[in-house]
């Protein structure tokens, strides 16, 4: 994240993705907001085809419901004519094509660009998120957080009730990290015990975690699992089938992956982005 001071909003214009292209501002749009045509931008980010474009929409759109901010805002469903062929579009914002980028392919050059286009057009704002490991973190805890629900649920029906919730969480991290989660907590360093230690993990670590919850939900649903101890024995089972995944992948032990900054901060951060962005719009 980076901490600078004021720039001339004016000066936004002499960025461009590339050199011999109309600018991304010249590509704006005015009506009611300001706007970029996600199938215009699709081009300036090197995207050939919407469909794998559409992925990082997906994701930018799901980063902005876990920040709680208006999709509707950002992302406004249109369609417009291609070669006389009504096609599924969005009017963008400005925020949106900076989270679009940032969730987009960077092995693209044209992404990379933008991605040092939005760090220079933002240096008015206070801890902007420059790192897509960042963007990304708070997506997968988003993810992590649905698919919990749908996990408490498949356990609510296999008979888990009340303090039974606590022990059936457990056993999911004591499978994956070989020790019950207080001890974890202590083991990674967490001082805020009364924190989730998903907020403090890297992109990596919370994408275990992710495949580790739909992992056990599948499973019980698959197998319909029944009783507090099949439940606890099935989240420790797949806990443990993730753990050795990791290590026989990486070599690296899931409870000595290094804990990273705290999520809430990055939210605070992205949020701060989409206001200093819109400043941007008012001020150019």
């Amino acid at each position: 994240m980076t901490d600078t001071g004021d720039i001339d909003l004016n000066s936004v214009d002499v960025f461009h993705f590339e050199d011999e292209l109309l600018s991304f501002n010249d590509l704006s749009q005015e009506n009611g907001f300001t706007f970029w045509y996600a199938r215009e931008y699709m081009a300036m980010l090197g995207y050939e085809n919407f469909t794998p474009f559409k992925k990082a929409i997906n994701k930018a759109i799901a980063t902005c419901m876990t920040l709680d901010i208006d999709v509707q805002n950002n992302f406004q469903q249109v369609q417009t004519e291609i070669d006389g062929k009504s096609c599924p579009d969005y009017k963008m914002s400005r925020f949106a094509c900076y989270l679009v980028a940032m969730n987009g392919d960077t092995s693209k050059l044209e992404v990379a660009r933008a991605q040092a286009y939005f760090a220079a057009t933002a240096e008015t704002i206070r801890r902007y998120v420059d790192d897509t490991d960042e963007v990304e973190r708070v997506q997968i805890r988003g993810e992590i957080s649905e698919r919990e629900k749908g996990l408490g649920a498949a356990a609510k029906k296999a008979g888990v009730q009340g303090q039974g919730f606590a022990l059936f969480h457990n056993a999911g991290y004591r499978g994956m990290y070989n020790m019950d989660l207080n001890k974890l907590k202590t083991y990674k360093g967490l001082k805020q015990k009364n924190r989730s230690l998903l907020d403090f993990m890297g992109k990596e670590e919370l994408a275990a975690n992710l495949f580790r919850v739909t992992q056990t939900e599948l499973k019980m649903k698959s197998e319909n699992i029944k009783g507090q101890a099949s439940a606890e024995a099935t989240a420790e089972i797949v806990g443990k089938r993730v753990r050795k995944a990791m290590v026989d992948i990486s070599g690296t032990r899931p409870e000595d992956l290094k804990l990273t900054g705290d999520i809430k901060q990055v939210k605070t951060s992205l949020k701060q982005t989409e206001k200093g962005l819109k400043k941007i719009d008012s001020s150019v």
